[in-house]
């Protein structure tokens, strides 16, 4: 076995242990049966995010098949810094299955709230506005390491920059629902890095 052949099985790993999480928690709020309108995202995140999200997964399965296969892109890493890449992966686990758990029902894969939504403000929330954002960012950044792929550091990395782009826009709904409340939270929290003194419970 080959040194990439070790980092590809260690990812694979990784993923298989991190990946459940976010499916268990989508298909659990996905049972209220609720329709989302996705198009209140607008135009240019619906032609982009997705897209670029397929791609940086269709690049991330050809490596873990076939590291080969995605050669043209792989960049010289010490290894130490690759299986860091793979510690960061066990953390972000470990926030992944807190902010989903915090968020519960009110989870979404767009702009919109629910019909029934709650405004949380608890758990990682307390510390910032997006850490599922946070969680992605960092997720993608650590895969990238791993694999030492700069196309996939690059489609993380605009998945990222896109998911950034469309906030704005998800707080104005945050703000139409929640109105004053949110507006307070928003006062005393950042978006994606936490505070220094976090809202007080």
């Amino acid at each position: 076995m080959t040194e990439e052949d070790t980092f590809r099985w260690w990812l694979l790993a990784a993923l298989v242990a991190v990946f459940p999480i976010t499916a268990y928690h989508r298909i659990k709020a996905h049972r209220t049966g609720e329709s989302l309108n996705r198009g209140e995202e607008g135009l240019f995140i619906l032609a982009t995010l997705r897209p670029v999200a397929l791609v940086f997964f269709i690049s991330l399965a050809m490596y873990l098949v076939n590291p080969a296969r995605m050669a043209w892109s792989a960049v010289a890493l010490p290894a130490w810094l690759r299986w860091s890449g793979l510690a960061m992966i066990a953390a972000v686990g470990a926030l992944l299955f807190w902010t989903l758990r915090t968020l519960g029902m009110n989870l979404t894969d767009t702009v919109v709230t629910r019909k029934v939504h709650t405004l949380v403000v608890n758990g990682p929330y307390r510390w910032v506005r997006h850490p599922f954002y946070d969680t992605v960012a960092l997720l993608l950044m650590a895969i990238s390491l791993v694999a030492a792929n700069w196309f996939l550091l690059v489609t993380g990395a605009l998945v990222v920059t896109l998911l950034a782009a469309r906030v704005p826009r998800e707080e104005e709904r945050l703000v139409a629902r929640f109105g004053d409340e949110y507006r307070g939270y928003m006062a005393h929290t950042n978006r994606f890095l936490p505070t220094v003194r976090a809202r007080r419970r």
